[in-house]
């Protein structure tokens, strides 16, 4: 999960292929995404990464993965989770949404709002509601697949 928070964070303002494109020359440049490493991080360690091959160069993400990684931290030193977060905001139960083929998708909800929320009281940053709410998506916590489709909840066969 806090890998697809940080590549969240990376795509903001660009597009997702760009970002599953420069995937590994991230997760070289970004410590494996390992938030205990990450969290010691210091302005040279933020310089190198920014000067690392394929890495997108946004000082300000850049930072914004160190500090989610201190984040990330205190949660779990407070005994709290990211998924736990996640999941708040819909009960622990997946959000089924019921739209059509064609229909357009809203770029956040209360929810993703939610999250969103929570995220930055605790110090994550670049977790705005559409982000946490593509994220949401991708995790599961939300199936906004539409109903003729064989992934949506609904039509799911067990």
């Amino acid at each position: 999960m806090f890998e697809h928070l940080i590549l969240e964070g990376f795509q903001a303002g660009l597009s997702w292929i760009l970002v599953l494109r420069r995937r590994e020359a991230l997760r070289a440049a970004l410590e494996g995404f390992d938030p205990v490493r990450l969290a010691s991080w210091g302005e040279e360690d933020l310089a190198r990464a920014l000067q690392a091959p394929g890495m997108i160069r946004n000082r300000l993400k850049v930072a914004a993965v160190r500090d989610n990684a201190r984040a990330l931290l205190a949660l779990w030193d407070r005994g709290e989770s990211l998924s736990g977060l996640f999941w708040d905001p819909v009960g622990g139960v997946p959000e089924v949404h019921a739209y059509r083929l064609g229909e357009p998708l809203p770029p956040h909800t209360e929810a993703s709002r939610s999250l969103s929320r929570e995220l930055k009281r605790r110090g994550f940053r670049f977790v705005g509601p559409t982000g946490c709410y593509s994220a949401m998506q991708a995790l599961g916590v939300v199936d906004d697949h539409a109903v003729e489709c064989f992934r949506h909840t609904g039509r799911r066969q067990g």
